[in-house]
């Protein structure tokens, strides 16, 4: 069941560097969804896409590797229909930077499983509970992909 009535036709996910959680979410969501929903993906500020990230997408045999990082004001011409953010951080950018659109914007409070301590395997765990976690909350928000 999703959260709110309707798919929108525009997603963007929103985290603090677009490393790992938004990267994350933007390639399991065109991953359910194809060309069903326009989606991508910022951060709040850039940075280096997360091997870890990378390893445990690869599992479930989606290739995030190409992923360029890009920034919030990199899309600020871009219209979304909703913006989802997963972290604090991103939540108040959005917020601030929406403030005369009509995007709808959406917190999901995702952990960020970068700063794990353990073990690679305990870490590792970490990144696929984050994994499962987005798969999860983009199948309640926005419904079984059509056939």
């Amino acid at each position: 069941m999703t959260d709110m009535p309707g798919r929108p036709s525009s997603i963007l996910f929103v985290c603090s560097e677009n490393a790992l959680r938004s990267p994350m979410a933007e390639a399991l969501t065109k991953y359910r969804y194809g060309t069903e929903i326009f989606v991508d993906s910022v951060g709040v500020r850039d940075g280096d896409l997360d091997p870890m990230a990378i390893a445990v997408m690869n599992e479930i045999g989606i290739d995030m590797s190409r992923h360029k990082s890009k920034r919030l004001e990199d899309l600020m011409d871009t219209s979304f229909e909703v913006i989802v953010t997963l972290s604090p951080e991103a939540q108040h950018k959005a917020i601030e930077l929406t403030r005369v659109t009509a995007s709808e914007v959406e917190y999901w409070p995702t952990p960020d499983p970068s700063v794990a301590e353990g073990h690679r395997d305990a870490r590792l765990a970490a990144y696929r509970d984050l994994r499962d976690y987005l798969i999860r909350r983009i199948g309640e928000r926005f419904g079984e992909a059509d056939a």
